[in-house]
């Protein structure tokens, strides 16, 4: 019996035979593009139709069942020449690893140009520069606006803010100097010298604001051209005591001293003059005329750096 559409329908399972001769179990179906149906097979006895496979032998009860002998292996199929399975795909690169940065090294000294070459300009110059000041100088607010106006990329490093990074065991010198206070002041300006050497190795001009004194060049100035370099420039920015003394009435916090205090280190900081750094008086000059002068002393110290 056939079916309507479709390929012919298998005879019969009979027991002790195998699958019938002639028979396809992947018969297309009509209107495939596959090309035409299988012919039946010639019916038995047919001069073509070839011979049935004798039935396998049924083994005897309680015999071991019969183990087929394997022939020789046949050799695996050589590939031809159709298309080739896809290559695994390359491993996708990690895109949210670090980004590799040159590693800081110590500041060189700014290079003299020739004399009849014009001074670099200080505002596109990658710089290190130390404001240096007794508190209530300005020194923060002036080492800000000149990091914000530049035409290169600059940052600002606070030896106060990098010393406040403590919090528990915060040792305020305010409450007494003592080896608690000595090692975290030390502390801090060694973080800030490593911060400026991986800003300027990467060119980005730095300018960090301490109150260094002069009488103490070891761990001063000594230390400063340590931790950063040689080509460190420093400014000293000193106005009036009375200056001094009404802008830390202004301050809040632990920043704020006592007029005592103020008027002490105002004093060690006169030791500046006759050093051969850099002073500017502020007293009478606001913020941005403050930084237009830095612009200017930086152009001098670059064409001529000071001995120290």
């Amino acid at each position: 019996m056939q079916y309507p559409v479709g390929s012919p329908l298998p005879p019969p399972h009979q027991p002790g035979h195998g699958p019938a001769l002639g028979w396809s179990p992947a018969a297309p179906h009509p209107g495939s593009p596959q090309g035409p149906a299988p012919v039946p097979p010639p019916a038995p006895g047919h001069p073509t139709a070839p011979r049935r496979a004798p039935a396998p032998q049924q083994p005897a009860p309680g015999s071991a069942p019969h183990q087929p002998v394997s022939g020789p292996a046949s050799p695996p199929p050589v590939p031809g020449p159709g298309p080739h399975p896809p290559a695994a795909a390359a491993p996708v690169p990690d895109t949210t690893g670090h980004v590799p940065l040159p590693p800081g090294a110590p500041v060189a000294v700014p290079s003299v140009p020739p004399a009849a070459a014009a001074a670099p300009d200080p505002t596109t110059t990658t710089l290190a520069v130390l404001l240096i000041g007794p508190a209530g100088a300005g020194k923060t607010s002036v080492a800000k606006y000149w990091a914000d106006h530049r035409r290169v990329p600059t940052a600002h490093i606070s030896l106060d803010d990098v010393r406040e990074w403590v919090r528990s065991g915060f040792a305020d010198p305010q409450t007494g100097w003592n080896e608690h206070s000595e090692a975290q002041y030390r502390l801090a300006r060694r973080t800030c010298g490593f911060s400026a050497r991986n800003f300027l190795a990467n060119g980005i001009s730095c300018i960090l604001d301490d109150a260094v004194f002069p009488d103490r060049p070891v761990v001063g100035l000594g230390g400063w051209k340590r931790h950063v370099g040689p080509g460190l420039l420093p400014v000293v920015l000193l106005p009036g005591l009375d200056i001094v003394l009404e802008r830390n009435a202004e301050r809040s916090g632990n920043r704020r001293l006592t007029d005592e205090e103020v008027a002490r280190i105002h004093g060690r900081m006169a030791g500046w003059y006759g050093s051969g750094l850099p002073i500017i008086d502020n007293s009478q000059l606001g913020i941005p005329e403050t930084a237009q002068l830095l612009d200017e002393v930086l152009s001098r110290s670059i064409a001529s750096p000071p001995n120290w």
